[in-house]
């Protein structure tokens, strides 16, 4: 089933995908200074978003695909809680180009599951 037009499913694909590749890269920067347990944590958050916005590309139901884009936005809090922590920490790489893409991504998906939520499905 698809739930969205075909520009913003492009963009959020695209662009959880995107961050997922500079998290990766990030985490890298992380592990070659031997912050592995936060790396590890990012990773898996961070590249997640884009996981769940894949799936519900695929979603079953309207209700299924709402929760998946819920699940990222739940992976989007904790990535941005992890990349706080990162910016506190003099000794780690500056996470703020992570942070403003993330803060876009955030706002989509929010405006994905509201105007999801909103519109009864036409038949």
């Amino acid at each position: 089933m698809d739930f969205m037009d075909g520009q913003r499913e492009n963009l959020i694909l695209t662009l959880t995908l995107d961050f997922a590749v500079d998290v990766i890269l990030y985490a890298e920067a992380l592990e070659a200074k031997r912050k592995f347990v936060v790396s590890n944590q990012l990773l898996k958050s961070g590249t997640s978003i884009g996981a769940n916005v894949r799936e519900a590309q695929n979603a079953e139901s309207k209700a299924d695909f709402i929760h998946k884009f819920k699940v990222s936005a739940k992976e989007v809090d904790e990535t941005e809680y992890w990349l706080l922590l990162c910016q506190r920490v003099s000794s780690y790489p500056d996470p703020s180009h992570l942070q403003e893409k993330l803060a876009s991504i955030k706002r989509i998906i929010s405006k994905i599951i509201i105007s999801s939520k909103g519109k009864p499905k036409e038949t």
